[in-house]
Formats: C-alpha cells, structure tokens, sequence
C-alpha cells in the first residue's frame, strides 16, 4: 500500500460461525472515531441481549495506533485478541467487529474458543467489501476574488476536493487533497498574489 492509502468497509456486515452449539454471529461495522464506539457495542448488547458475552476489537485512524480489544468475560486473551488479529491481516482500519456468543453448554476450552471468536471475525470482514481509502490533508484557503480564475484552474488540474466555500471580495474554500501531492499542491497556491493557506487536519 502507499503511504497515504488504507483500507477499511464500505458499510456494516454480519457473520457467523457455530461449535458445540454455541453460536458466534459477528457484526463488523466501519467507524471514523472513538465516540461511534460505545453506541454500536450498546445497540448490539440491547438486540442481542440472550447472547452471554459481546466481545469486540477495533481500529481506528490512518496509522493504526487507536485499538482496543475487550473480552467481555471470556477468559483472557481468547476473544478480543482473535477478532484483532483478523482485523491486522486484512489490514484494516476505522472498524469495529463485535462477536455475541450464544452459549451451547458445552465448554470449548481456551484453543476452542480463539478459533471460535477468529472465525466469526473472519466471516464478518468476508461479507464486507473492502475498499482502499486517500489520506487526506484538509487546508483552509483564502485569496481575493480577483484571483479567483487562477485558484480555479489549479483546483482542477490537480483534481482537488472542495467543501465550505464563500466568494465575496475576499474567497474562501475549505480544500483536501491527497498527502503524496502535498507539496506540489501548496507550491502552486503559494504563488498566487495574496493567497493564504491553513492547514486544518489530516484524516
């Protein structure tokens, strides 16, 4: 992958995967930020309420330094860390897969229980469709309106994303574009008589 590519789901899926009479059914979810978290695990608890454990994983961010894996009364390290380890070999971010175990009454063991939670996982994320995202920088402009023609055609030619604008004597427009034209992008808007720029973030 470049360095400013990631891959995530386009939209949330559902597995499962049956042993012993448990039943393991995974739901995958795209996300953006940790506040979407506790609303997901939360919505599935309250419809799947006779299931006996929710446990989950996530990653979050283009560098995929946010995670977090929980096993929600399971032993340690058979649950959360499974469903982490299939998201890691897709290498995917910005998800979420939450497994809700049905007890069957028979007890799978600590190996049992990893395949157990690593296959529901996997069921998930391959009835998902993957997708590879831009990371991208999100730059303030503001330039007077008799520049306008030449801000314009830069923004075509490099084929750059815009949001908010205004146009009054003095423009403004809320720019993205991908980190790998970076420079190339801010060198050609700095030559432009009076226009400023501020960078906002990267996502």
């Amino acid at each position: 992958m470049n360095s400013d590519t990631y891959k995530t789901i386009t939209s949330s899926s559902q597995g499962i995967y049956k042993e012993k009479g448990s039943r393991f059914v995974s739901f995958a979810f795209p996300v953006s930020g940790q506040e979407e978290i506790k609303p997901i695990i939360d919505k599935i608890k309250k419809e799947h309420h006779e299931a006996r454990h929710h446990c989950y994983a996530y990653v979050i961010g283009h560098e995929r330094i946010i995670w977090r894996v929980n096993d929600d009364g399971e032993p340690s390290g058979t649950a959360g860390r499974p469903i982490l380890g299939q998201i890691n070999s897709f290498d995917l971010t910005n998800i979420i897969i939450v497994v809700s175990r049905y007890f069957g009454g028979t007890l799978l063991g600590v190996s049992g229980l990893i395949n157990a939670y690593r296959s529901a996982a996997l069921s998930a994320i391959q009835n998902a469709e993957l997708t590879e995202k831009t990371v991208n920088e999100y730059y303030e402009i503001t330039y007077p309106f008799i520049s306008m023609n030449d801000v314009m055609r830069i923004l075509k030619e490099e084929n750059i994303g815009q949001s908010e604008q205004s146009f009054d004597l003095e423009c403004r427009i809320l720019l993205d574009f991908r980190v790998s034209v970076k420079e190339k992008v801010l060198n050609r808007l700095s030559r432009i008589d009076g226009l400023k720029y501020k960078y906002i973030e990267t996502r």
